[in-house]
């Protein structure tokens, strides 16, 4: 659900890997991957009538698309189950009620057989209307089971045709499933209006947009989207923050999601060893319509609440995911010997500040991302002493010295050699 602000995409997610520095060790975390399933991708075609337009290196935007796909399903890794569904291939009416149905299943997600699913391709005609919401709902009941990646991408030369129903809250709708899909969206018209809706789309789950105007980059795009559901997902863990530290999950490294309703406060726990250090970053994303001017603050505390570090964010209403994170260095030292550093268990907060008109719904609550990360501090006899000026005073006045003698060595060279010239 973290999209990026591309992009909270990151970044948003983006700031996730960013401010929390991930470094998951190996062994069973929290969120890992188990690698189980393969990953799913649908690819969902715009085949209204508009394809037929030639303005893609001499030839039409569904020629073009066609060669794509050709190239594309030879180079789809074996792992990989591939799926292609289509939007306004069918119907070539005048009923917009019947135009807003039509999308289908050309290819199922499967096992890829490239020869077939060439021939399908081939098939195609450009026909009807664009109903891009309809397909991406249908394309989610395509990809769904199991735990591998699940990849949606699409691409389109125009607008969805079948408001209300609004495709931008449809992938919010998706996004809130917390299946772990990711949209991707390719635009084949330089269009204002288009981008915006193939952006809110794609940042709703995370995923990116892309305006393509030639055959290879169509290609190349599709290529890499394909090849990226092929990469390791981590499968965020479901926890449940609670109204105070004391009552609060214990967390380890990991992703976890949970919920937060507007203007509330959620606590997590996190236990660190001698020597540990704790980053953390959070993501909200906002799946309704809320009011501009938002933030998300997190903050580590002690069990005691005394402030430790903080990190903050604010938004505008220009995305829907805003994100922050905190880096925590290491357990204060324990009074009795300042050498040593303690346990501790470091409290995390995290507030928002989001608002709704009257009539939007406020329950369930805002999705968020926490991503947790303890892993082990600087080793302090080598990389405080060696660089630092603490412990590193040794370090200094031996390169004084060095100094002082190279120079008195220096010197004595110099004289020599002009005493030498001298007696030649």
């Amino acid at each position: 659900m973290i999209r990026r602000t591309r992009p909270v995409a990151g970044a948003i997610a983006l700031l996730a890997a960013l401010t929390a520095g991930i470094a998951f060790p190996a062994g069973a975390a929290a969120g890992e991957p188990t690698g189980q399933d393969a990953p799913k991708v649908d690819l969902v075609l715009d085949v209204s009538g508009s394809m037929r337009a030639k303005d893609i290196d001499g030839q039409s935007r569904m020629a073009a698309a066609k060669q794509a796909f050709n190239e594309v399903l030879d180079a789809t890794p074996e792992e990989v189950q591939l799926g292609i569904r289509t939007l306004g291939a069918d119907y070539a009416g005048d009923d917009r009620k019947e135009g807003c149905k039509d999308t289908a299943q050309l290819y199922p997600v499967g096992p890829l057989d490239r020869t077939e699913a060439k021939t399908a391709v081939a098939t195609l005609v450009p026909t009807g209307w664009t109903p891009i919401g309809p397909a991406l709902l249908k394309a989610a009941d395509d990809l769904d089971g199991g735990d591998g990646s699940k990849r949606i991408v699409l691409i389109s030369d125009g607008e969805d045709t079948c408001a209300p129903l609004d495709p931008c809250e449809v992938a919010r709708e998706i996004a809130a499933k917390g299946i772990g899909l990711t949209i991707d969206t390719l635009g084949l018209v330089p269009n204002a209006k288009l981008s915006r809706q193939l952006s809110c789309i794609a940042e709703a789950t995370g995923g990116t947009y892309t305006s393509v105007e030639h055959q290879d980059e169509l290609t190349d795009r599709v290529n890499e989207l394909v090849d990226r559901a092929a990469e390791p997902v981590v499968t965020p863990v479901a926890t449940e923050g609670a109204g105070s530290c004391e009552k609060a999950p214990v967390l380890t490294s990991g992703l976890y999601t949970d919920r937060e309703e507007f203007g509330q406060q959620r606590w997590y726990r996190v236990e660190l060893l001698a020597g540990q250090e704790l980053r953390a970053s959070v993501s909200v994303a906002a799946d309704r319509a809320v009011r501009p001017d938002y933030g998300v603050l997190m903050r580590a505390v002690t069990v005691h609440g005394r402030e430790i570090v903080r990190g903050e964010a604010t938004g505008n209403g220009r995305t829907d995911v805003v994100s922050t994170g905190l880096r925590h260095p290491e357990p204060e030292r324990d009074d009795d010997d300042s050498d040593k550093p303690a346990a501790e268990t470091v409290c995390l907060g995290v507030t928002t500040s989001f608002s709704a008109d009257a009539g939007v719904k406020t329950t369930p609550g805002l999705p968020l991302e926490l991503t947790v990360d303890v892993v082990d501090g600087p080793d302090e006899a080598s990389d405080v002493a060696s660089f630092g000026l603490g412990r590193g005073w040794w370090l200094l006045g031996a390169l004084v010295v060095t100094g002082f003698l190279a120079g008195l060595v220096w010197g004595w060279l110099s004289r020599w050699r002009v005493a030498v010239w001298r007696t030649n």
